[in-house]
């Protein structure tokens, strides 16, 4: 059966082996936790240990090499590459763009962990006495380094790959497509299967992981607000009652259900921060934000490659690794939203975006929410803080709040927000499942994606049975663990194709090759009307039908009785191009095709011209595989086009010898 898009049933568009593996192992996960929970409790707890004990150097310096590479590869000759065809320009402006980077980097452990993890680092520090001022200091330093840098340079390596290999090269929008530099075609067989299947499991790990904590949180605070009981039993219920507007959620689609319920989170978010940073101490946030930024700098390489290994603690287990495998176990997800918004961005531009755009905004959160925390606790006396968070993390942003004026509302506004991230971390986790396991395809039935939403809270409920948040913990550091490897394929696939690239751009800068025919054999009058005259469409499509074809048509024939797959084809716009093959090489692609442009401004104005004509002025401008080459053959000979059409094909010629 074709395993392209059109070829499937409608009903269901799957991608067999990947979506079949993916839901019977998750299955089997969740019947084990149900059925043997003291089992699934102790195996989750041994798969901890052996990655903190065995593996954990493995995910220190892997993310420390995920962040060299991504700043390496904005900041050399690579970072010129487009993510998209040359002539591509990004879909977005800079503005929106940036807003949509913000919205990715949100999520329910900002509002877990904004207020427990300084307080809980302040009470418990790595090392050191707790309860002091360099406990302070340092508790905002290791926040920082878990929300930091590191975590967007895990995004960043994911979703420039996608990206990169999806917009500039025309394949899948899935992780195997990475690997193409590597293994060719056969990430269309068990390879790329498997890759795929990492993937997926990473992704419903680290999403059932933020659902967790989420439903955990949500129960701490209507047990607040309404005194609902604090209990397993009430959170599997919330999972089920908030899965369910997830699954609406993804049932309305991307713009109808969870842009609307992105637009209220970020509404809810700001407006929370905001009202933080007013009625906590103002100036101390401030001054605390810059000192925080300082000191997170100045302690970035030191902290990068601390393993505690001259003070042996479980601490790092219980966060460093843990954070580094949720954020990879998050990647495949993140990635995808960030690659789908950033096409026609510059490698450069989109290094620079998803590694300090994103930070800003969490920083100012962790600071306002944290340093107003540890304020309340040093200088106010709120000590029973330490000690609710010290008892049960879950209830600290309830009980931060509490200290804070309208706590009431502000409880209430958290607990939407909880909710909220809930639905769109489910929805949108489930989209991405859903176009992982499906080949890449976005138009996927609705009962698909309403599958995997409900696995999802499937597995967030049976994690929370099985052991609450050491399980959810243990469950995300060992699923990731197989696609750190993963990731480091990725890395190496795109160095391989960049370098492919930027060899191609200088051969066929400086290879020297046979002029075009008939340098004056055009008369010098007839080449000046036709540099000013403005061409309509109607004129190019001629142009292409009556020129451009039969030229392609004659290197196509010549080329096949040299022995050469050529073949010539139109397009549904007009576009006319020769594809020449060159089996396990780079194939030759040579197009022509009617662009629009706005006239010069010496163009006189036709006062029967209307503003709906502005764009009506057409070129006929050569495009390569690489995308659009900016130069126009409108009123050609024959001759020169076939000519043309060598000096690009010696260009490419000399190209492949150069990398053989």
């Amino acid at each position: 059966m074709s395993t392209t898009p059109d070829a499937k049933p409608t009903w269901y568009r799957i991608n067999p082996p990947v979506f079949i593996t993916s839901a019977l192992l998750t299955l089997a996960f969740v019947a084990l936790a149900i059925i043997a929970p003291d089992v699934a409790d102790s195996l989750f707890g041994a798969a901890q240990a052996w990655v903190v004990e065995t593996a954990g150097w493995f995910y220190v310096l892997a993310v420390a090499g995920f962040l060299v590479f991504v700043v390496v590869l904005g900041f050399s000759g690579f970072g010129r590459l487009k993510l998209g065809p040359d002539h591509s320009v990004p879909d977005y402006s800079y503005a929106s763009w940036f807003a949509m980077l913000f919205s990715a980097g949100m999520g329910i452990g900002l509002m877990f962990f904004g207020v427990a993890e300084p307080i809980m680092h302040y009470a418990t520090p790595p090392v050191g006495d707790p309860e002091t001022v360099a406990a302070a200091r340092q508790a905002m330093r290791v926040t920082f380094f878990h929300w930091g840098v590191h975590a967007w340079a895990i995004y960043a390596v994911v979703a420039l790959s996608l990206a990169y290999f999806a917009y500039r090269h025309g394949l899948p929008l899935t992780i195997r497509s990475s690997l193409y530099p590597l293994i060719g075609d056969r990430i269309h067989g068990p390879i790329g299967h498997a890759v795929d299947t990492f993937a997926v499991l990473g992704t419903l790990f680290g999403v059932a992981t933020s659902l967790g904590f989420g439903v955990m949180q949500v129960n701490a605070g209507l047990n607040y607000l309404f005194d609902v009981p604090v209990g397993i039993g009430v959170q599997m219920g919330l999972i089920a009652g908030i899965t369910v507007l997830a699954t609406l959620s993804v049932g309305l689609g991307l713009d109808s259900g969870i842009r609307r319920v992105s637009q209220l989170n970020m509404i809810l978010a700001v407006g929370l921060l905001a009202f933080v940073l007013v009625a906590g101490p103002t100036v101390y946030l401030m001054q605390a934000l810059v000192q925080n930024t300082g000191m997170y700098l100045s302690n970035l390489f030191s902290m990068t490659f601390n393993l505690y290994a001259y003070e042996p603690t479980g601490w790092i287990g219980g966060w460093t690794l843990f954070y580094w495998g949720w954020w990879i176990a998050w990647s495949p997800f993140v990635g995808m939203f960030i690659a789908r918004v950033s096409r026609g961005r510059t490698v450069r531009e989109f290094v620079v975006g998803v590694l300090l755009v994103p930070l800003g905004f969490t920083f100012m959160w962790m600071t306002f929410f944290g340093n107003t925390a540890l304020h309340m606790v040093m200088v106010d006396g709120a000590q029973g803080l330490v000690e609710a968070v010290a008892a049960d993390s879950s209830v600290a942003l309830f009980q931060f709040l509490e200290n804070l004026p309208l706590a009431s509302i502000t409880s209430l506004v958290a607990t939407l927000l909880v909710i909220t991230f809930f639905v769109t971390s489910s929805d949108s986790g489930s989209l991405v499942v859903d176009m992982l396991t499906s080949g890449g395809d976005e138009a996927s039935p609705t009962w698909q994606r309403t599958f995997w939403a409900v696995l999802e809270g499937a597995i967030a409920a049976t994690l929370l049975a099985a052991g609450g948040l050491g399980a959810l913990q243990a469950a995300t550091i060992a699923s990731a663990l197989p696609f750190t490897v993963v990731m480091l394929l990725m890395c190496w696939g795109m160095v391989r194709a960049m370098r492919l690239e930027l060899v191609k751009r200088t051969t066929m800068r400086e290879a020297r090759f046979v002029p075009l025919a008939g340098g004056g054999s055009v008369d010098w009058k007839t080449r000046l009307q036709t540099l000013v005259h403005q061409p309509r469409r109607r004129e190019v499509i001629g142009f292409l039908r009556e020129t451009v074809r039969p030229a392609l048509h004659d290197v196509a024939t010549e080329l096949q009785a040299q022995g050469l797959p050529a073949r010539v084809d139109v397009g549904e716009d007009g576009r006319v191009w020769v594809e020449v093959g060159h089996g396990e090489e780079m194939d030759f692609f040579y197009s022509v095709r009617p662009i629009p442009y706005q006239p010069p401004s010496f163009v006189l104005e036709d006062p029967r011209r209307t503003r709906s004509d502005e764009a009506t002025f057409f070129r006929a401008e050569v495009h390569l595989r690489e995308g659009g080459q900016d130069y126009d053959i409108m009123g050609w000979r024959k001759d020169d086009v076939i000519h043309d059409v060598l000096d690009q094909y010696h260009r490419h010629m000399h190209f492949l010898h150069s990398v053989r």
